[in-house]
């Protein structure tokens, strides 16, 4: 098999504008010439391997990011924008969407930006939303979307935050730690029968956790908490260099990010790494040593890319009932459709089938890419026998060449082509022509239609 050339024109960029050196001085210390250098930094010739080795020797660089960040992101994500049928025309080959990726990644997502403004305009006007209507109003991005594509787009790792939280919990008891804090402030901490998960009573100094949920989710709510707390300053210089684009969106990042520090104290980076790697990413083993739901602990594994400290790149989702998929985040090179549901012949959906139990997966995407998927359902109580119960499907995978360091992938051929099942990302970007559960065509392929002939669709995908 051939290798596959490394192109990272904008990140040997980057690391260069970082160090503040020349392109002289860094062609030097690479030992390259300077026309060598710019003809990388410039995407027409590939990274070398003296210059991956250079790097490494000379700066400490992790050159395992050379071949990670927005790239793959921004290629799935245009290749879906372009799916949209106001590209019917034709949509620019997978190649070009690379180039774009790599060589124009603003430019992509100024792309980006503007289909998601024209697609919400398109709902809204569907809709007879007044807001179109009203004078001086304009259609920007849902705050929702805009913040959840700050988690993507930073590979849902945050380093200030992660190294506080980790500090944070440097005694091994963060809930300790955060009772402490909280006593100092003059908050007491109060267990009771409410439907609240959590509320703060600033006057009466009073901070009140939901007795009917479980322990982990009150220990996670508490360092929440205690984030909004002793954290602000941290949280607001992060958001001030997201630069949201409202209030609302800025508000929602700011859960997010206190989201984050719970999650990273309730599982410190280094200590949870460690166990993570002992115990072969056991989830119910790490669950019980932290004290942590799966849920939580599967979401942290997807986190673990601390540059020079990385764990095995996850993909992690959740998705409810209807396949909607509520939370996403991959460090691998498989994507999540930014709209509409997952691919249903993942096994993500059977979770619900299988309840308590750990469903394995080896599948492979459109892309040849082959992957270790795990999956399982969750059920969320409301604490009564009236109150609504949650249920969702977490699922969890990695490329096939780190299963082996996951203790569920024992016993599975991972060298069996045929034990593979197909998957796709969304049936409109998806290239696979026989499959049987396609929903509606790809819009980036031609159809024939025989009204004399029926297969398992009503129609045939020209090749």
């Amino acid at each position: 098999m051939a290798t596959q050339k490394l192109y990272a024109g904008v990140k040997l960029r980057e690391t260069r504008v970082r160090l503040g050196l020349t392109q002289k001085a860094f062609a030097e210390k690479l030992g390259v010439s300077l026309p060598y250098l710019n003809q990388m930094e410039n995407n027409n010739r590939p990274v070398s391997t003296g210059v991956v080795l250079a790097l490494a020797q000379e700066f400490g660089f992790d050159v395992a990011e050379l071949s990670t960040g927005d790239a793959e992101r921004l290629v799935t994500d245009m290749r879906e924008a372009l799916a949209d049928p106001v590209f019917a025309d034709g949509a620019p080959p997978v190649a070009d969407l690379r180039l774009v990726a790599s060589n124009a990644p603003a430019l992509a997502r100024a792309f980006l930006e503007l289909h998601r403004a024209y697609r919400q305009g398109h709902e809204r006007l569907a809709s007879l939303d007044e807001a179109l209507g009203r004078e001086g109003s304009s259609v920007q991005a849902s705050p929702w979307e805009e913040v959840r594509d700050f988690f993507h787009y930073c590979d849902n790792y945050i380093d200030a935050i992660d190294h506080a939280a980790e500090r944070f919990a440097q005694n091994g008891q963060p809930e300790e730690t955060a009772l402490a804090r909280l006593d100092a402030m003059g908050i007491r901490v109060e267990a009771r029968e409410s439907d609240r998960l959590r509320g703060l009573d600033r006057e009466a100094g009073r901070l009140t956790l939901s007795a009917y949920a479980p322990a982990s989710t009150r220990r996670f709510q508490l360092l929440h908490q205690v984030a909004l707390l002793t954290q602000n300053d941290l949280l607001e210089a992060t958001l001030d260099l997201a630069r949201f684009q409202s209030d609302a969106a800025r508000g929602i990042a700011k859960i997010g990010l206190a989201n984050y520090f719970a999650g990273a104290a309730l599982l410190p980076y280094a200590r949870f790494l460690d166990a993570a790697r002992d115990t072969r990413h056991d989830l119910e083993r790490l669950s019980d040593m932290f004290g942590a739901s799966i849920e939580q602990v599967a979401h942290r594994l997807s986190t673990m890319q601390r540059p020079g400290a990385k764990g095995v790149p996850f993909f992690f989702v959740r998705v409810d009932q209807a396949g909607t998929i509520t939370k996403r985040h991959s460090a691998t090179r498989l994507q999540f459709a930014r709209y509409g549901g997952a691919c249903p012949l993942w096994n993500v959906h059977r979770a619900f089938e299988t309840p308590g139990q750990f469903l394995r997966q080896m599948a492979q995407t459109p892309d040849g890419v082959r992957y270790f998927c795990l999956a399982r359902d969750v059920t969320k109580s409301g604490g009564s026998f009236t109150a609504p119960v949650r249920r969702y499907a977490i699922g969890l995978g990695c490329e096939i060449k780190h299963a082996r360091q996951l203790v569920y992938a024992d016993g599975l051929d991972t060298t069996n082509a045929a034990a593979f099942e197909p998957i796709g990302i969304s049936c409109r970007i998806c290239e696979r022509a026989n499959c049987h559960q396609r929903s509606v065509p790809p819009l980036e392929r031609k159809l024939a239609i025989d009204p004399d002939a029926r297969g398992v669709l009503p129609y045939e995908i020209e090749r």
